[in-house]
Order: structure tokens, then sequence, then C-alpha cells
């Protein structure tokens, strides 16, 4: 046996930390397993220098999003608004166009230090102990007064466990017994995985040379192969570098880098083109975030859907990622919130 927690949370990303942080403030102790070799999730920041990071995964959290901007503050993150002066970029076909202003991006806000500072804020709430990376979860089991949920290191026995995992995910990687609610189980298969179907692709510059050609690092392209493109640079510019996303249909593969360089230089210029460094995280390909096939998923109306709300296995079991959330579904503040509901579930429940 690897051992008996109050409450475990399956997944250290923002929503399964914060469920365990919340836990803990009512004095319910939990353990965290993750399959991965770090924490964060969907939260992703690469170093670029100076301290500063950049984000392969999140991005922006925006006005409104309280949770967010609390935990940022209570860390003590640097937070700054993204850039979003200048000319957008167009790209309808063959030809580029330049747009006077910019109608593709709105307000919102960045962490200097990178989106995975969240998380690490989160964690470093929690005892040393609390999180154990490495420990993928592969079946839950329920018993007389509660569950057991197996990894291959061992068997956790809980009165109460957090998914916070994406449902389709959790569907496809663990094996529930007894099954889940055939209408749920059918819920949780059909929810798309947020990101799971995009290609982000960051370049790094050694400045935002766009900037001083009163362009905004925006652009929005109907020919790809990314759809949309912004600035992603740090405060005062620092480090300088642009992003964007490819949507990715069913099955196919994966862009490669020369076609988005390319792309970037017809869109920005020739510096565009020659990067400092060139970063593609394709989520599809990421099995501890999305399962196979996950890229034909489409009913986003799943999102937040009451059934989420319900504990499942007798009561103990509680959903927790940010597709199950009705704040802000499929950003930061959703997982957020999504955590703090589950662990408010397992508090009160049998």
């Amino acid at each position: 046996m690897a051992g008996t927690a109050p409450v475990v949370v399956v997944g250290a990303g923002a929503a399964g930390l914060a469920a365990a942080v919340h836990l803990r403030a009512a004095g319910v102790d939990a353990v965290v397993l993750e399959a991965r070799d770090r924490i964060g999730g969907r939260l992703l920041s690469v170093p670029a220098g100076a301290g500063r990071r950049l984000d392969l995964g999140a991005t922006w959290f925006w006005d409104g999003e309280a949770d967010v901007g609390a935990l940022a503050a209570g860390a003590g993150l640097e937070v700054f608004d993204q850039h979003r002066t200048g000319d957008l970029m167009f790209q309808p076909g063959p030809r580029v166009e330049r747009v006077r202003g910019n109608p593709l991006d709105v307000p919102s806000r960045r962490i200097a230090s990178g989106m995975q500072s969240l998380a690490e804020a989160l964690q470093a709430r929690l005892p040393d102990a609390a999180v154990r990376l490495g420990e993928p979860v592969r079946a839950i089991a329920a018993e007389a007064d509660g569950l057991v949920v197996e990894t291959p290191r061992g068997a956790w026995r809980a009165p109460h466990v957090v998914l916070a995992l994406p449902p389709a995910l959790a569907v496809h990687a663990i094996a529930f017994d007894p099954p889940l609610d055939p209408e749920l189980a059918a819920l949780a298969a059909a929810t798309p995985v947020w990101m799971g179907a995009f290609l982000k692709a960051v370049a790094r510059y050694p400045e935002p040379f766009w900037r001083a050609r009163g362009l905004a690092g925006a652009a929005f392209s109907h020919t790809g192969p990314l759809r949309e493109v912004h600035d992603m640079s740090g405060p005062e510019g620092a480090p300088a570098a642009l992003f964007g996303f490819a949507p990715l249909a069913p099955g196919a593969p994966t862009p490669g880098a020369d076609a988005i360089r390319a792309q970037l230089g017809a869109l920005f210029g020739a510096e565009a083109a020659e990067p400092l460094e060139f970063l593609l995280a394709d989520w599809r390909a990421e099995p501890c975030t999305t399962p196979p096939g996950a890229d034909r998923l489409g009913r986003y109306d799943t999102y937040g859907d009451p059934r989420y709300r319900a504990p499942a296995m007798g009561g103990r079991l509680h959903w927790a990622s940010t597709e199950t959330a009705q704040d802000a579904p499929g950003h930061v503040q959703g997982a957020l919130s999504a955590g703090a509901r589950a662990a408010a579930a397992a508090i009160a429940g049998p």
C-alpha cells in the first residue's frame, strides 16, 4: 500500500493544486498524484533569460478573473498588460495586408515569470510531501468507506478523490470500478480537452522589431499554418517574442517549423523568419493532457455541464478540471474555481 489520506487529488495542474490548497486551509490534508515529472499541467513556462519565461501553455488572464489576480498578488508575482499597440497584419490569401489598429487583441494580463508561476505559488502553500510526481493513476475502485486509487507504485485509500484531469483523459486513462454511470462517462468522453487540438508556436528574437514599425505583433490568417499571432514579449519588450496558434484538423500532422517560420517572415518581414529560439508545443501529443482522438471532439457546450457538479461513485469522486467549471471554463480562472468547488464538495460529502 502507498498510504492513506483524507483526500487524494489526481493531477497537479492549477485545478488540482488549488483543490489541495483549499482543503489544507480547511484543515483537511490531501495527497496530490501527478503523472508528469513536473507540476502545472497546461501551465508550462520555459526559461528565456534574466528570470523571465515564455509560456507554451496558458498565456493570459482577464479582467474579472479575481482568483487568478488574487493568487498572483498574494505570491508577489509581477503582472503586466498584454502589448496591443500598433497595426494588425492580415493574411486573407496569398497576399498580406496591413490593417490599421489591432482588432484582434483585447485587454488582458500576463505574468512576467510565466503562468507556471501560479502553479508554483500554489505548491508553495503545501507540505513538500503533499505532491507526488511521476505517479499516474490507473484505476479508482470503490470500497465500503471510500475509494482506492491505484498507481504503478501502489494504492492509496481515501474517503474522497478529486479528479483534476480533463474528463476525456480521465475516462480514457483510468479504470473505474464500478463503472461510471453511462451518461456521465459519455459526457466525459465527449468533452473537448482545452488546447487539445492546437499547436502553439513561440519565436524569440533579440528585440521586438515589429513595434518600431508600428505593428502590434498581432496577425490573423486564413491560410496558416498559424491562424492567429500575438506579441509575447515580456515587460518593456524583454524577452522579445511572438507566438501563435495553429488549429489541428483531426489526424493532421503537426505543422513543421519551416512552414511557420516562412509564415512569420511573410507577415512581419525577413527578421521574423530567423528567431533566436523557436519552440513548438503540440498539446494534442501530450498524453498526460490529451487522449487519442481528442482532436475530433467539438462539443464545447459540454463545458460546465451541471453533471460535473454532482459527485460520482457514491458522492466521493469530484470533478475539478477547467472544462468542468461554470466560471471561465477553459481559462486558468476556471481551473482555480473548479478546484475550489471540488474541495468544498469533498469537505461536505459523506
